[in-house]
């Protein structure tokens, strides 16, 4: 089978009993066991006011878990760019690249990460940088090259820097834009799958080669819960479930432990909101998980599959992602 790298989304996930300085101890362990164990990228998320997540200063993070870590590729996944503004981002990220040579990466998507009154509290001119996206990818692309002196406004510490840029995104839109700058794609199918297929098509049909990249390079995210056995793994899941209820509804709270399997979590789980929402979503034992990543992958042909895991208590997220390693390892030898 083809040697499809793997990588994992990280959010910082906050819960009930956690301190933030705790959660920030977890992120480092899941990243170095995940280096360890062969996962090729260990990108952070960007969220805003939302308490069960705490990647909101992601390039702090970034930074930090690349010091705690060697040869794993640390990045954004993403910096949600109208939110910033792209000088400092090029400034901060060219920072990295040089802290941390060939290891640092820059995903960059135009949502919010947020809702629509924080996102003004982030940038109140935010939408008309939204209109802006593509010109500011560029704009951070020519703070990186090699630059005269002569240039009015310079990232002095961007130029020349290795740090490749990403494009994510969840539409049509997206894909179009990678594909027309000769950029790799990241797919937000995680969360918002349902135009994974065309997005993927379209890129592959479009894309031009470009100084960053000769051919296509996809990734798409999934959430992979696994365990021992598929009913512990279903047991884990309550807790991604009522997260996700929380999110539709827009009453957000800190993670909560996993229960039992019961009649009121199911029916919730099988909602057509979080069906479509959750699609990509592998929960089970390593076989079940395997069949459903196999799956994927044959549907896809993507380079790279990104897994973020929603669960409370950290040896569970260790034993998932060892297991989730085991899977791609197997498969590649298949």
């Amino acid at each position: 089978m083809k040697n499809t790298k793997y990588s994992i989304l990280e959010l910082a996930m906050v819960n009930e009993n956690l301190s933030h300085e705790e959660v920030f101890k977890n992120s480092v362990e899941v990243a170095q066991k995940a280096e360890e164990l062969g996962y090729h990228r260990f990108w952070l998320a960007e969220h805003h006011n939302m308490v069960s997540i705490a990647s909101s200063a992601t390039s702090v993070l970034i930074g930090h878990i690349a010091s705690q870590t060697k040869k794993i590729h640390v990045g954004s996944g993403g910096i949600m760019l109208p939110n910033h503004s792209p000088l400092l981002v090029a400034e901060q990220f060219g920072t990295l690249g040089n802290l941390f040579p060939t290891r640092i990466d820059l995903g960059l998507g135009r949502a919010p990460g947020t809702d629509q009154e924080t996102a003004q509290a982030i940038r109140s001119d935010r939408m008309q940088s939204v209109y802006q996206f593509p010109n500011e990818v560029r704009e951070i692309q020519s703070y990186f090259e090699n630059t005269s002196s002569k240039k009015s406004i310079r990232a002095t510490t961007a130029e020349g820097v290795n740090v490749p840029i990403f494009i994510l995104g969840s539409s049509t839109d997206s894909a179009k834009l990678a594909a027309e700058q000769g950029l790799p794609y990241v797919f937000a199918s995680h969360f918002a799958p349902a135009q994974l297929h065309q997005a993927l098509s379209i890129y592959h049909n479009q894309f031009k080669a470009s100084k960053y990249l000769d051919k296509p390079y996809t990734i798409a995210a999934v959430n992979v819960i696994a365990a021992e056995t598929s009913e512990e793994a279903e047991r884990r899941s309550t807790s991604m479930y009522r997260m996700m209820l929380g999110v539709l509804t827009r009453e957000l709270d800190y993670m909560q432990p996993p229960v039992d399997m019961n009649d009121g979590i199911r029916e919730l789980s099988q909602h057509p909101a979080l069906q479509n929402m959750l699609n990509y979503t592998f929960i089970g034992n390593k076989q079940e998980v395997k069949e459903k990543t196999k799956k994927f992958l044959k549907e896809t042909d993507v380079d790279e599959i990104i897994s973020t895991s929603y669960l409370y208590h950290q040896k569970d997220r260790l034993e998932s992602i060892r297991i989730f390693s085991e899977v791609m390892e197997e498969m590649v030898n298949e």
